[in-house]
């Protein structure tokens, strides 16, 4: 399955026309956590690479068995995984993201992950975020198109041919802050271009 995922997804991304929306000035070379929104991840992968220029990245991915799927598509798509979240996982998530860090690799979460409920704010991006005191870049994926499945995320897939609008928040940190401070700021920035 996930090789086949993998070609019906860069069909889709060849054929679509792409829009990027920030600032190239602000752009860090530190490593950083990008968060996103668990129902716009299809494309994701593709703006990472094209924000970077690079693969360097590892993804949070549950350990339930989608999880095993998902792993198997970001090995196609270059980037790595941590398995585990914030409902089953959490601690070994954590480590393998401190020394994610330490390789100099970015950090992908789905805050709203794996389950739910849609566009809410779990702890796992702020405790790393405060723990290593890293930005956090807020991704979006717009389809002029799509397919959304009935799922809790209401999962877009984008149809060929349509337009991509990629949007990129500038790096913020959260490091002083409150735990739900920082939650409502995550949420806030990604909300701001929510499919």
């Amino acid at each position: 399955m996930p090789p086949l995922a993998y070609l019906i997804l860069y069909f889709i991304y060849f054929t679509c026309k792409k829009r990027y929306h920030f600032d190239k000035s602000k752009v860090k070379e530190t490593p950083s956590i990008f968060v996103l929104w668990h129902g716009e991840i299809a494309m994701l992968p593709f703006a990472y690479r094209d924000y970077r220029k690079s693969k360097n990245i590892d993804v949070m991915v549950s350990q339930h068995h989608d999880g095993e799927i998902a792993t198997r598509l970001l090995h196609l798509l270059g980037g790595g995984s941590i398995r585990g979240s914030s409902t089953r996982g959490g601690v070994g998530a954590l480590k393998g993201a401190f020394k994610s860090f330490k390789n100099g690799r970015d950090i992908g979460i789905t805050p709203d992950g794996p389950k739910g409920p849609r566009y809410s704010v779990a702890d796992g991006a702020v405790v790393l975020a405060q723990k290593k005191n890293v930005p956090l870049i807020a991704m979006n994926c717009k389809a002029s198109k799509a397919w959304r499945l009935k799922s809790w995320d209401r999962f877009s897939i984008p149809k060929p041919f349509c337009t991509l609008d990629y949007y990129y928040s500038d790096p913020f940190y959260v490091t002083d802050e409150s735990l739900e401070s920082a939650k409502d700021k995550i949420k806030e920035r990604l909300m701001k271009h929510a499919f």
